[in-house]
């Protein structure tokens, strides 16, 4: 069996982990799990590109599905996206082992795309998160090799699910990187410099509009207890987070994780796994000091809250930092390779049914992934009223932006039983929409980064805002998604539609919006030096490129030898 046929039944495994997680939502509508808001039809918006004002967490994989979505269906860009997530994850890592057995490079897959990790980010809904995630395995092969002929390029294709996720997934998949160059012998300086360009670059699309926008980048350093890391096992949050679990939402624990039993057999796989990589994994021990940076990263929050809060004082853009657990994703990348060696170890010694059952044993160890996480992930249609509320509000000619009613970010519809999602109005509706931006954990509340939402809050807060305060603000529109007549503007607004799901309300003589201050030019020239960056990467092989920093970077000659 050559390697293109390995790589196609590690891809099409992937596919089955996927088909067997999604379960009931792959059927016709949209999941929508907490961060996780797909909308039909979504247009480009200022809001997609970062332009509102508003923290661009979104971007660039809001620009990146409303893309597909202009030749696919936007239900079907999300099941192909989640899709794409288990296949990448499965494939990647099994390309990691060393082996031309099957068995335990589909055992390194199977335990990359099915552990605690994806099944808690997934109902957590960070699917931006998870593509870099399933891309680390190619960023952590090709780091090393980032200085060598042809290697920005392949480092760049590699970062590029991760720089389509956006913010989170570029920085965990980055600080991997980084930490893999260093740690790797040899010509340490040229390979450090071009990983770092390499990601650079790749952010600029939400750096640039993130540095420029009027509130500056987040920096409450109070949250960070919000965020840290929890235990979900009776290991404690260390343990949990050795485990590959510990999210700081618990709400997102899969059903029945963290029983004593299984929680037992799950952490000695992932010590033997560890030590199967410390023993066999000798070509690439820079993965393992990325996976203890991680840790280490993953851990603040839980051990030193008040040290990582002073971090993000002194530099806001530490922020990033406050969700921890998303950075043991490259002790994950160790833990599924370290699997796959030990079952090829079994497989040389004639033990084929060690082999099988380290395949399966991530699987049995956490079944309540499977069937769209024991059906908590579910596929939903939007109501009728949300599609009559847009056609009012997008067909106005008339200036004005829309503010939700009650003043909270995440919602429980009724129609999506009940789960928590981040409310979907701003990508559904193609006006400006001011929400609560603020979040709420525990009772302890994250301040508000949005300019517009901060100037409003406190009349939005009373459920009855002034409709002349919302007229100065620059307010046509005010969505209540609550019953009738509980909550509305106060004054002169006319009800334009009532329904069962939502009622809209106009106020006539908005004043012009401001606070969308993010210049438009900078974001685009951003954008274009990204874009012809990934260009280059995948389409021009063969020319010669001159980047600063990069020096010039030709391709490789075939027919060149090596010399020792």
């Amino acid at each position: 069996m050559n390697d293109r046929t390995r790589h196609l039944v590690a891809a099409v495994t992937g596919l089955g982990l996927g088909l067997a997680a999604l379960g009931p939502g792959l059927a016709p509508g949209f999941v929508l799990s907490y961060d996780m808001v797909f909308v039909p039809d979504p247009a480009f918006t200022r809001m997609t590109f970062g332009l509102t004002g508003v923290v661009p967490r979104h971007v660039p994989s809001d620009a990146f599905v409303t893309a597909l979505a202009a030749v696919i269906p936007a239900d079907v860009v999300q099941k192909l996206v989640l899709l794409a997530v288990f296949v990448m994850a499965c494939t990647s890592a099994a390309s990691l082992v060393p082996s031309r057995r099957l068995l335990p490079r589909l055992a390194t897959g199977v335990c990359y795309a099915w552990n605690p990790f994806v099944a808690e980010r997934l109902l957590l809904g960070q699917w931006a998160l998870l593509l870099g995630y399933a891309a680390l395995p190619w960023v952590v092969a090709a780091a090393p090799r980032a200085h060598e002929p042809g290697g920005t390029r392949r480092l760049a294709r590699a970062l590029l699910p991760a720089a389509i996720g956006g913010f989170a997934a570029l920085t965990v998949s980055a600080l991997t990187a980084v930490t893999v160059a260093l740690a790797t012998r040899g010509e340490r300086r040229p390979r450090v410099v071009r990983v770092v360009v390499t990601a650079g670059v790749l952010s600029l699309p939400w750096l640039v509009p993130g540095l420029l926008r009027p509130a500056g980048v987040p920096g409450d350093g109070t949250a960070v207890g919000l965020f840290a890391a929890r235990a979900d096992t009776p290991f404690g949050t260390l343990g949990s987070l050795l485990a590959l679990g510990g999210v700081w939402n618990g709400e997102t624990v899969p059903r029945s994780y963290g029983a004593p039993v299984t929680a037992t057999i799950w952490l000695l796989v992932v010590v033997v796994a560890l030590a199967a990589y410390w023993r066999w994994g000798q070509e690439r021990r820079g993965a393992v000091i990325a996976a203890m940076v991680g840790f280490v990263v993953a851990s603040l929050g839980a051990v030193s809250p008040g040290g990582l809060e002073a971090v993000i004082d002194l530099w806001p853009g530490f922020a990033v930092l406050r969700d921890g657990q998303q950075y043991v994703a490259p002790l994950a990348v160790v833990v599924a390779v370290g699997l796959g060696l030990a079952a090829d170890r079994a497989a040389e010694a004639r033990w084929p049914g060690v082999a099988a059952a380290a395949m399966a044993v991530p699987v049995f160890l956490l079944p309540t992934l499977a069937w769209g996480a024991a059906g908590d992930l579910r596929a939903v249609q939007y109501p009728d009223d949300w599609a009559r509320a847009r056609h009012i509000i997008d067909g106005d000619p008339a200036q004005g932006d829309v503010l939700v009613l009650p003043w909270a970010s995440y919602r429980s519809y009724s129609w999506n039983h009940g789960r928590r999602v981040l409310d979907p109005l701003p990508r559904y509706l193609h006006r400006r929409v001011i929400v609560d931006d603020a979040v709420t954990v525990d009772g302890t509340t994250v301040a508000p980064e949005d300019p517009r939402a901060v100037r409003l809050a406190p009349a939005a807060r009373t459920g009855a805002p002034p409709a002349v305060t919302l007229r100065d603000e620059g307010v046509r529109y005010v969505v209540v998604d609550a019953e009738p007549g509980t909550i509305r503007p106060s004054g002169a607004a006319t009800a334009v539609l009532r329904g069962a799901d939502l009622v809209v309300y106009r106020i006539d003589g908005a004043a012009e919006a401001t606070g969308d201050q993010v210049p438009v030019a900078p974001v685009a020239a951003a954008w274009a030096v990204a874009s012809l960056f990934v260009f280059w990467s995948f389409v021009a092989p063969r020319t010669t490129l001159s980047i600063p920093l990069l020096g010039s970077i030709k391709p490789r000659d075939p027919h060149r030898r090596r010399t020792p």
